[in-house]
């Protein structure tokens, strides 16, 4: 990893390198997705069951999976494995339902009545990886602040395994949390037709979950003609440590995200060379042990840096300007510095709160803003699955004391129009 001493010019032209690595636009991936959206719109099943055995090797017996399949994966899921999930749903559950907001309504003494209605979208889709990136948390994560939401029906999709099948675990993850219908498509011909919709397929309102470039390029090139959640880049981790900090931890929590991607990027900031020092001999130590060694390496040799700072008020005054996906705060009193972080999309406080608990099981959210987005875009949450409206109802009388305000107001704008709109109740009103 890359040891760069904090002056207010170098950490900043590598941040830069780092953010630069998910906006750089690849004109063939474009072009590709693209066609496929093209040809689901105009072959719609035919084109999304082309490109799932081009792309996924074999296509599936039924392309919806049956109650009879999704209870077989039941019967065979491990015991514990059902716990561990009912678990993390009841705590995934506990924290979103805090989130739930009210319609109004607002009576005035000049009779008119203001007030606003939330409602629960009515067809959400989830888009759930497969294969050997399957993940039954983004299941849980999407899934279970949507239902709360109120959301109609929630439609996953997810590609099939190369035997053609649907991956069990995500399944149980599906049943337990309440989706409705599930179907074995994957990539961008996915996006395509829960976007559109297709005979097979219902067509979505929104269109949540992570996925590799194809499917992000598919969601932005797609967005207007469907809500989406976010253009999710790789994921990335800022550990913050003091001199007290556990090499240990931080070399564990560092390699966490670096196992995503070669792309994913993990950064520690420090105010001490010797846990930099010991930090980067306790990487060398423990990638030794894990699956995915490979993958850690390229990610922290070019995307990982450690940067050196002379104090803690440096470290989190870069943290904000990195605005991080995932925040940790290894230092003593966590807490007192908690009010100065206003960039991360999910912070996590002291050194038993590693990342993996909020991926997993704390509750909040693991569908975060990357890339820096964190300066403006929030986790997702029930507020992402519901749609406002706002009301108004206006008196007679309400209407006359405004009327000469509002008739101005469009004049100035030169919409006589509107103004007319408003002058003409009141003329009919004087021949009565």
């Amino acid at each position: 990893m890359k040891v760069i001493q904090v002056n207010g010019k170098d950490e900043l032209v590598y941040i830069q390198k780092l953010k630069e690595r998910s906006t750089k636009v690849e004109k063939e991936v474009n072009q590709q997705v693209q066609k496929i959206i093209d040809d689901v719109i105009l072959y719609k099943d035919q084109a999304v069951n082309d490109y799932t055995k081009k792309f996924d090797g074999c296509l599936p017996t039924s392309i919806e999976v049956t109650k009879e399949q999704i209870q077989k994966a039941i019967e065979q899921a491990d015991s514990t494995y059902i716990e561990a999930l009912k678990n993390a749903i009841k705590n995934i559950e506990r924290f979103h339902e805090r989130q739930i907001q009210q319609s109004y309504l607002e009576t005035n003494e000049n009779g008119t009545i203001l007030g606003q209605t939330i409602r629960g979208l009515a067809r959400v889709g989830i888009y759930v990886p497969g294969g050997t990136a399957a993940y039954p948390s983004s299941v849980l994560m999407n899934a279970i602040p949507a239902k709360i939401a109120n959301v109609n029906e929630i439609i996953m999709v997810m590609p099939p395994l190369k035997d053609g099948t649907a991956n069990p675990d995500c399944l149980v993850a599906a049943s337990l949390c309440g989706v409705d219908r599930i179907f074995l498509i994957g990539g961008a011909q996915a996006i395509a037709a829960l976007a559109y919709g297709t005979d097979t397929i219902p067509k979505v309102d929104k269109i949540v979950g992570p996925g590799n470039k194809y499917v992000a390029t598919a969601k932005q090139l797609l967005y207007g003609v469907v809500d989406i959640d976010m253009i999710a880049g790789p994921s990335e981790i800022i550990v913050i440590a003091d001199q007290y900090a556990n090499p240990k931890y931080i070399a564990a929590d560092l390699m966490s995200q670096a196992e995503h991607d070669v792309l994913a990027s993990a950064i520690l900031i420090t105010t001490s060379k010797e846990v930099a020092e010991k930090t980067i001999l306790e990487i060398e130590r423990q990638v030794c042990q894990l699956s995915r060694k490979e993958m850690i390496h390229q990610s922290l040799s070019q995307y990982g840096g450690i940067f050196v700072c002379e104090t803690l008020e440096e470290a989190i005054e870069l943290s904000n300007y990195f605005a991080p996906e995932h925040l940790e705060l290894l230092v003593e009193e966590p807490m007192r510095y908690l009010g100065r972080l206003k960039n991360a999309g999910s912070i996590f406080l002291g050194e038993y709160s590693p990342e993996p608990v909020g991926d997993y099981y704390a509750g909040t959210n693991h569908v975060l803003p990357t890339n820096g987005t964190a300066r403006f875009f929030s986790p997702l949450s029930v507020d992402s699955f519901v749609k406002k409206s706002s009301f108004i109802y206006y008196s007679q009388a309400a209407l006359k004391e405004a009327a000469d305000d509002i008739v101005l107001l469009a004049n100035k704008e030169q919409l006589t129009a509107h103004a007319n709109s408003i002058k003409v109740r009141f003329e009919e009103m004087g021949k009565k």
